[in-house]
């Protein structure tokens, strides 16, 4: 394996990861960028290491090493999936997706390059475009709201309810932001009408709002 190939397939592993994880990171989700292309370099790297071994050795199976990167990647993205607000799951999404983005990066690896960019685009027209039918689709819906003063609260909730109605509940959670005085909120929307999410965060003390899907 020449160094340019092993450079360029760095550079598209580093590249896809980091659009991947981008659109991820846009959402609030603990898997970002830097993940991602953790992942797709790792497991990029992880395949080329087979087919070098091989090439050294003159024997053994190029794909066994890889193979483990299906189901150690699982493990990562099973951490990522988050039972809350009343059995309601969240996380699948990111969890599938770190999953997907190994897989890319193995394709890479492989010097398997039509795969990658076509699974790559198909993953992000999955995420960005079926996430707005799916919004539309869903009975409920859950948006997190961080108020960065927590003696605000009270007043908050009512004034959720001359945006959202009454058909909401609420559960307090910690800030993602971690920052001292902040307080997050999950609010739980029931009904099929989609929420405006700019209408909240034009709430004073509201400095972060997001849908949680």
């Amino acid at each position: 394996m020449t160094w340019e190939q092993v450079v360029f397939r760095s550079i598209a592993a580093v590249i896809i990861g980091g659009l991947i994880g981008t659109e991820r990171a846009r959402h609030g989700r603990a898997a970002g960028m830097r993940t991602h292309i953790l992942v797709c370099l790792g497991s990029m790297l992880t395949a080329m290491i087979g087919v070098h071994a091989s090439s050294v050795f003159g024997s053994g199976d190029i794909t066994r090493i890889s193979a483990q990167v299906v189901s150690g990647v699982g493990f990562l993205g099973a951490g990522m999936i988050i039972l809350k607000n009343g059995n309601v799951i969240t996380g699948l999404t990111t969890a599938a997706g770190v999953w997907t983005t190994a897989t890319i990066g193995m394709a890479l690896g492989f010097g398997f390059y039509r795969g990658a960019v076509v699974v790559a685009l198909l993953f992000l027209s999955t995420v960005i475009l079926f996430a707005k039918l799916e919004r539309r689709k869903k009975s409920f819906e859950i948006v997190y709201v961080e108020c960065d003063n927590m003696y605000r609260l009270n007043a908050l909730l009512e004034e959720f309810k001359t945006i959202i109605g009454t058909d909401f509940s609420t559960h307090i959670v910690s800030s993602k932001s971690g920052k001292d005085g902040h307080i997050g909120i999950h609010i739980v929307i029931n009904g099929r009408q989609p929420l405006n999410l700019e209408d909240l965060l034009k709430l004073e003390n509201v400095v972060y709002v997001i849908d949680e899907q």
